[in-house]
């Protein structure tokens, strides 16, 4: 989890088995669903990305979710969406080059879908903490 780029060598050595036990394993979990997938983590700073940002979505009825969900699936600069109890039916991240890109996403993409009835935006300042679950195998 800490660097998907470790050859299963390596990882095998480490545990005591066969690379051939580490690749069925990976393959199982894979299968299984409980590994997603193998991602790069990006500083989206240097690529020119500078905003991150947080919205709250309030829908008109929660069961829109699934429509709603696929529309918004669409925009590429949102990167988490997750369907929530509390204030909001919806709470995404979306990262943006910066104010005036975030404007036009929030008013030309997603405030132009007839389920969404309001949203609220929050602007991070700053990321301390950007990991996986650490837990023990």
């Amino acid at each position: 989890m800490k660097d998907a780029k470790t050859p299963f060598s390596e990882i095998a050595k480490t545990l005591f088995v066969s690379n051939g036990t580490v690749h069925v394993r990976m393959k199982k979990m894979e299968d299984l669903g409980i590994i997603k997938s193998f991602n790069l983590q990006l500083n989206h700073h240097k690529i020119g990305y500078d905003i991150t940002a947080f919205l709250g979505i309030y829908l008109s009825k929660s069961s829109q979710y699934d429509e709603v969900a696929k529309a918004l699936e669409k925009i590429p600069e949102i990167v988490d969406l997750h369907y929530t109890t509390g204030n909001y039916s919806m709470f995404l991240k979306l990262i943006c080059k910066d104010t005036e890109h975030l404007r036009k996403i929030l008013m030309e993409k997603i405030q132009n879908i007839p389920e969404i009835t309001r949203t609220e935006t929050m602007i991070s300042l700053q990321e301390n903490i950007n990991r996986p679950l650490d837990f023990e195998v």
